[in-house]
């Protein structure tokens, strides 16, 4: 690859990084064209990128970005995992981890926090962006559900009890007339 290139690569690398909200470091040892394949879909289902890097231009393009914390995760074969959804990446990853043995979390960086494998882990299990907002827009409606049906109460409330005594009365008058007298 020649020096241009390289310059071009880092630099498209870095602006992607810039609007992201998580990088999350793997390592793929010995992975087939198959996996990758299928490891890409699954991460594009989520909204999230995945990239394999050369850890040298790796680590020049994380300079001056939030994600400079992450330089000492790159050992190894690496390839990145990054996403505007911090939850979303980390479950992409997790899931792939447990399904092939090959692929491993190494660590991620949510803004300028470093985190293990086992914090990646830890974030994967919460709920993502999209799953947060459905549970804030169920519970900004819960009242006005409830309030739906608690307004009619009253009034079949009302009715029930202005109902009571006519039933008294035909149950009284009805078992007068039974009698004959």
């Amino acid at each position: 690859m020649l020096r241009k290139q390289k310059e071009e690569l880092v630099e498209q690398f870095t602006e992607q990084l810039n609007d992201m909200g998580v990088l999350i470091v793997v390592q793929q040892s010995g992975m087939t064209v198959a996996e990758m394949t299928t490891l890409r879909a699954q991460m594009r289902e989520t909204g999230t990128m995945f990239r394999v890097t050369k850890n040298r231009l790796a680590k020049i393009a994380l300079e001056g970005t939030s994600f400079e914390g992450a330089k000492d995760l790159f050992q190894g074969p690496s390839a990145v995992a990054f996403s505007v959804d911090p939850v979303a990446a980390a479950k992409a990853c997790v899931a792939y981890a447990k399904e092939n043995s090959k692929f491993s979390v190494v660590g991620g960086v949510i803004g300028d926090v470093v985190m293990d494998a086992a914090a990646v882990e830890q974030l994967s299990k919460l709920p993502s962006l999209d799953e947060f907002r459905a549970k804030i827009v169920g519970l900004l409606n819960a009242p006005a559900t409830k309030l739906v049906t608690i307004l009619p109460q009253p009034a079949t409330q009302l009715v029930t009890l202005m109902g009571a005594p006519q039933a008294k009365l035909a149950r009284v008058f009805g078992a007068y007339g039974a009698t004959g007298a």
